[in-house]
């Protein structure tokens, strides 16, 4: 089975624009294309990625298919759209012409408005998705967890992944609230989850690798072997250890896995979920 890196990022480094690169992310303050990361899947072992959206345009999503379709291991992309638009199903219909568009996802965690996914206007988008087939990449904080639970919950019949774990407050040591919101979040057989940006949410320098687990523990337990997958976050990662430091973590956890779910976990299910 193929080993897939479900998240991770290309982009032209524009200095106003990509203003959440802050002076001392500095490291990833520049360009990255595929050219930059096939090296570091093949030393990896990974035989593809999914592209996943860093702006919120369609000519990011534009740019993502441009590098898709000229880099076969670029398997899939997720792209943005407006999801409260009024031409959103025109929208929808032009990019379905793209094989390698899968999905589609809006930085929520930056809305002023936590509740801003729950808005009937950015809902009908969400009704729109299941008619193409598209995914929905849930990008959130913590706080967000409840909200999310409520939005899945309406669409049962959406393919939903939470990225990221939802970003646990992992350098405070936090885990009680996040947990009891994973596990109502995971209760929805709809929802798949992304095990991917654990080390920028700690100690960039000074975590060591076994801290993760507990986290890692509660999204295996909540979502099962099958909705789980893994994702570098490359190249935000070159924050905190870059590739090598995520696989030292992701294969520490893999330990404790048989051959088959290490094989769903670093692959088959972001095959299923995105229908690579």
């Amino acid at each position: 089975m193929l080993k897939i890196d479900a998240h991770q990022h290309f982009w032209q480094y524009n200095p106003v624009r990509d203003s959440w690169i802050t002076e001392d992310m500095q490291v990833i303050g520049r360009d990255f294309y595929p050219e930059d990361l096939l090296p570091v899947l093949q030393k990896h072992g990974m035989d593809g990625c999914v592209a996943v959206q860093a702006d919120q345009s369609e000519k990011e999503t534009e740019f993502l298919l441009d590098l898709a379709s000229v880099n076969p291991f670029i398997k899939g992309v997720v792209g943005w759209v407006d999801l409260k638009a009024d031409d959103l199903d025109e929208r929808l219909h032009h990019f379905k012409k793209y094989e390698k568009l899968k999905g589609f996802r809006h930085i929520l965690q930056s809305e002023p408005d936590e509740q801003y996914m729950l808005a009937p206007a950015f809902k009908k988008g969400i009704a729109a998705l299941s008619k193409y087939e598209y995914t929905y990449d849930i990008l959130i904080f913590p706080n967000h967890l409840p909200y999310a639970a409520q939005l899945v919950a309406e669409f049962p019949d959406q393919k939903f992944v939470l990225d990221h774990m939802a970003k646990p407050y992992i350098k405070a040591g936090k885990i009680d609230g996040w947990k009891q919101d994973i596990e109502k979040l995971a209760s929805y057989p709809n929802v798949f989850c992304k095990v991917s940006a654990l080390l920028t949410e700690a100690d960039w320098h000074n975590t060591p690798a076994a801290d993760f687990i507990p986290y890692i523990n509660i999204v295996f337990n909540a979502f099962g072997i099958n909705r789980v997958m893994f994702g570098s976050d490359w190249p935000v990662c070159l924050l905190a250890g870059g590739y090598e430091k995520t696989m030292e973590v992701m294969n520490l956890y893999a330990e404790s896995l048989s051959a088959t779910e290490r094989e769903l976990f670093f692959g088959g299910n972001a095959i299923a979920f995105y229908g690579l």
